[in-house]
């Protein structure tokens, strides 16, 4: 069992990806050796040195993401003026407020300052603390990666035509002579090099836009929502405005420096002029509460585990399940749960409990579950409503047939 450092480390995550850059690099080296000598000659030798020092920039940040972490909430955190407070989210599991651009994590179980995601690569969030030098891996895994897979092109090449080099004396270039680990193994490290140039140049794009625009994933999705709210309540004419862009350069400075050490607390954060250190969460706290009013209640008719890929529950909910991570939550048959958001097989909702639950209060029992397991007791209300209407109906129906 991992205890300490090795703790964070120990995960399939973190393994796998040590796994895949040590390939690369080890299937690198090799090759390199046999196509361009550094002891023969000096672009050889610079060639080694170059992919070397890109290597140790990818591994240095990639343990520094880990390690350093997203910089966490303290428990309890309160703001230094007690009035503030109306204007943010508590934190039930945590035990104090939200600060501004802090999310809780579910994983972690505490509140990530500057919340991004939460990658199971590093096993840890990226937030305020280790953007920088999770940008800094991503984009030092991609050239890496770059000029693994231009050596080990040239290396399989040169291998291949070793043929005509040796007995027909046609072209020239190294002679290359592989076993046969060795060539599955340059053309396994091959693909995995130009998987992760395509994988990962894709994730740096977005970190990068990510970072010109000084917002993280969690507040382009709050954002979204925003444009979305104003625009079907009518109040078009002012639109949300959106206050830590503080332009390209300054947004570019507030993560990316020479030693990666980020800018600010985590806390306090520059604004635009207009707004204030509470504005966003103002309008997390509006967001919020339309979500209660929207929210409906649905009993449930029949108990669900909480299974991922629930087999008895219908083909369409096993086969179409909803694209997250958040948990699925289990049911029992009677149970009372508040929906707030709906998919065509899936519903994600908060379970009701009563008073004298036995579970702690800062508990919030939030997940998925299918849409057969429940019914919507609107629709069961508006049913019994009807009934009694038609019940009524026909009592004077009949009473007007004994008149005649």
């Amino acid at each position: 069992m991992c205890v300490g450092p090795l703790k964070r480390i120990c995960h399939w995550g973190p393994l796998a990806a040590l796994a895949i850059i040590k390939s690369i690099i080890y299937m690198t080296v090799y090759c390199s050796r046999m196509w361009w000598p550094p002891e023969t000659s000096a672009g050889g030798a610079l060639q080694l040195g170059l992919f070397l020092l890109l290597s140790g920039l990818t591994m240095y940040n990639f343990l520094s993401a880990i390690y350093v972490g997203p910089g966490y909430l303290p428990l309890g955190w309160c703001p230094d003026k007690e009035s503030d407070a109306k204007f943010l989210q508590e934190c039930n599991v945590c035990g104090g407020f939200k600060a501004p651009r802090s999310h809780h994590c579910r994983k972690c179980n505490r509140c990530v300052t500057k919340m991004d995601h939460h990658c199971p690569w590093i096993n840890n969030c990226v937030g305020h603390r280790n953007h920088g030098h999770f940008a800094a891996f991503l984009f030092f895994a991609v050239l890496g990666c770059m000029h693994a897979s231009i050596v080990l092109i040239c290396t399989l090449y040169h291998a291949l035509h070793r043929v005509r080099y040796e007995y027909y004396g046609i072209g020239s270039g190294p002679i290359i002579t592989f076993t046969l680990y060795g060539l599955v193994g340059c053309v396994f490290c091959l693909g995995l090099s130009i998987g992760v140039v395509l994988a990962v140049g894709m994730l740096l794009y977005f970190q990068t836009r990510a970072i010109i625009r000084n917002q993280t994933a969690i507040e382009d999705w709050i954002l979204e929502k925003a444009k979305y709210r104003r625009l079907h309540s009518g109040s078009k004419k002012t639109p949300f405005v959106y206050p830590y862009n503080l332009g390209i350069w300054r947004n570019f400075r507030q993560v990316v420096t020479l030693t990666c050490e980020p800018y600010g607390d985590g806390i306090n954060w520059p604004v635009v002029e207009g707004c204030d250190q509470y504005t966003f969460t103002v309008e997390q706290l509006l967001q919020k509460q339309e979500k209660r009013q929207r929210a409906r209640k649905y009993e449930v008719i029949r108990s669900y585990s909480g299974s991922w890929l629930p087999v008895t529950h219908g083909f369409y909910t096993f086969f179409c399940p909803p694209y997250s991570d958040e948990p699925r939550l289990r049911l029992r048959q009677g149970s009372i749960v508040l929906v707030t958001r709906w998919k065509k097989h899936w519903l994600f909702g908060e379970l009701e409990l009563p008073a004298d639950n036995g579970f702690k209060e800062k508990w919030r029992l939030r997940g998925w579950f299918p849409r057969s397991v429940v019914v919507d007791l609107v629709d069961v209300v508006d049913d019994d409503e009807d009934s009694e209407e038609e019940q009524e109906q026909q009592v004077t129906a009949k009473e007007r047939k004994k008149r005649k």
